[in-house]
């Protein structure tokens, strides 16, 4: 990778590493500084598994994104994807008893509900894609997949900067539900289509057209 492609690359899993860490407290027995939300005093449960799934998601992810990591051996590639998209499939399930939820009403639980519909369409089509042997299309989905799994990212660094700016959490919670993710979703998708991508990847004979039967 060349400078400012790792510079990022560090910035975004460091921020992976921090937010997993701060959600995977969830899963204590004691929860160290909770957040004062109703999700966390009545449905602890859920909470805990969508934090799980959301923090696997963003440990997983950016090594994922390593040529060098990725083409020196495909079945761990392989099996750090499936790690992810069971991660996005729990993370998503355990949100659907959340979000309709969310502090503040309505305005922030239809935003964290698309959030978690547009992330589990974009990881069921990348799966999809890989199925079908179309490597270079999956790469696409699975960019827009981690974008929207960095909404967790997104969302904690928006939170205190409305503390900052002294914007009233009723106002600025429902606003940060739909910011949180929609941003990231057309800056990946700017990416996609704008950065150089690579000429071909050419997946291993036991990987390729291994599912011929998908459509």
């Amino acid at each position: 990778m060349r400078l400012l492609p790792k510079i990022l690359w560090f910035m975004l899993a460091f921020f992976a590493l921090a937010n997993a860490l701060q959600a995977l407290r969830y899963l204590l027995p004691h929860v160290p500084f909770p957040a004062q939300l109703d999700n966390f005093s009545q449905r602890r449960i859920a909470l805990s598994l969508h934090a799980l799934g959301g923090a696997i998601a963003l440990l997983a992810g950016p090594l994922q994104f390593v040529p060098r990591f990725r083409e020196s051996s495909w079945n761990r590639h392989r099996l750090l994807g499936w790690i992810y998209c069971s991660a996005v499939l729990l993370g998503w399930c355990a949100s659907l008893w959340i979000a309709p939820h969310a502090q503040t009403g309505w305005i922030a639980s239809a935003g964290f509900l698309a959030l978690g519909a547009a992330w589990i369409v974009a990881t069921g089509l990348a799966v999809r894609f890989i199925l079908r042997g179309d490597a270079m299309t999956h790469r696409r989905w699975m960019i827009r997949s981690y974008a929207l799994a960095a909404a967790a990212i997104t969302l904690r660094i928006y939170l205190p900067l409305s503390f900052v700016f002294h914007v009233p959490f009723s106002i600025g919670y429902p606003a940060i539900a739909w910011l949180c993710w929609i941003p990231n979703a057309l800056a990946a998708e700017v990416y996609v289509r704008v950065a150089p991508t690579p000429s071909g990847i050419t997946l291993p004979a036991n990987l390729a057209g291994r599912f011929p039967q998908l459509p």
